[in-house]
């Protein structure tokens, strides 16, 4: 980016916009609002490339930096919707890219109903295969508390899963 400044941030957009936008969906909720705050962060850098150039490691701050966006929408949102339950913002949320097919759907589902600190974790160590250290650096907490979201994540989506098919068989 140092050598061709703006111009750089139209690949950079090709490379990491739908990876942006899946991880922002884990925060904001809806496929919209994760777009719009991969948008704003990717404006910003626009506006100043040069927050990436001299940095060691660029994809956490830029995964930082949608964090900060998706989580400014949400608060928004609620504030705007009022005390809307999860389940309702749920039937409004799509991911098209991982709706296609009912298992993706069922295990999409499941992750939305996790709490937003356990589904971000799990979306940066398996989307983006980050390590605890790395998702402790974006998410600005230690690596044992990331290790551990990631467990007990992993473990209520086991049980939302196991009711999905359960249910499903009925």
């Amino acid at each position: 980016m140092a050598e061709f400044g703006v111009a750089a941030l139209g690949p950079l957009y090709d490379l990491t916009a739908r990876r942006l936008v899946r991880y922002a969906s884990m925060i904001a909720r809806q496929q919209q609002d994760a777009e719009d705050a991969v948008h704003t962060a990717l404006t910003k850098l626009a506006d100043r490339p040069s927050l990436l150039v001299h940095l060691d490691a660029p994809w956490p701050y830029l995964l930082r930096m949608v964090r900060n966006e998706a989580l400014l929408l949400r608060r928004k949102q609620a504030r705007v919707h009022g005390a809307h339950d999860l389940s309702q913002l749920l039937t409004y949320c799509r991911v098209d890219e991982l709706e296609q097919e009912d298992d993706y759907q069922r295990i999409w589902q499941s992750l939305r109903k996790l709490p937003t600190e356990q589904s971000e974790v799990i979306a940066l160590k398996l989307w983006e295969h980050m390590t605890f250290a790395q998702i402790a650096e974006v998410l600005v907490i230690s690596p044992n508390t990331a290790a551990s979201r990631y467990r007990y994540g992993l473990e209520k989506l086991a049980i939302l899963l196991h009711e999905f098919a359960e249910a499903g068989h009925e």
